[in-house]
């Protein structure tokens, strides 16, 4: 193991920690609500070195595209205002800067920077590093990884935080594996910190 030192430059994203998420949401992740946890020890632990801490939801409109009712592969979730659009229970997020996103009827937005200007935003704040977690694995945590890699970022991925749909039983393992091809470097959460988890680290 290799200890993170985490300083000026960092910064970490939760993707998606939202009700409709949970198990027993509309559109729930099974195990979702086992990230709740190691976020929050994220959280404290960007809090700890004054480190900002943003989080992406999705803020869809009643018919957005992504709806099965408009033709698109998911139920109704995540609602604008809605109970599932909030953020899970529990989660330290109150200085927490929100990226909303899938935020018009014809657009979908599985990554927190499609449409939100997210990147520009971490630039002038200086972030060079993320820490990504959140919901799902497969879906939004990869699209939100690999655009955050496409833009320059580098990125820690803190497997501890992450569920994924498995729509197909593979799709979590999959993704998983573009990540770390693409660059990203497993982390895990210890009493001191982070530490690059070597046995998943980023492909050579």
């Amino acid at each position: 193991m290799s200890a993170i030192v985490l300083g000026g430059g960092d910064a970490l994203l939760i993707v998606d920690p939202q009700v409709d998420f949970l198990p027993g949401g509309s559109l729930g992740v099974p195990q979702g609500d086992a990230v709740l946890a190691p976020i929050n020890r994220l959280i404290d632990l960007y809090r700890t070195h004054a480190l900002p801490v943003y989080v992406s939801r999705d803020w869809h409109p009643a018919l957005h595209c992504s709806f099965a009712g408009q033709g698109g592969p998911w139920p109704v979730h995540c609602v604008a205002g809605s109970d599932g659009a909030r953020f899970a229970p529990g989660l330290q997020l109150d200085d927490a800067v929100v990226v909303s996103k899938a935020t018009t009827v014809d657009v979908d937005a599985y990554s927190a920077f499609n449409g939100t200007g997210l990147a520009d935003t971490l630039r002038e704040r200086g972030i060079r590093r993320l820490v990504v977690c959140g919901l799902a694995t497969d879906y939004c945590v990869l699209n939100t990884v690999l655009d955050a890699l496409a833009a320059g970022f580098d990125v820690l991925l803190a497997t501890e935080a992450i569920r994924a749909v498995n729509v197909n039983a593979d799709d979590g393992d999959l993704a998983l594996q573009q990540m770390r091809e693409r660059g990203a470097m497993p982390v895990q959460l210890t009493g001191a910190g982070l530490v690059a988890d070597l046995a998943l680290g980023a492909a050579a």
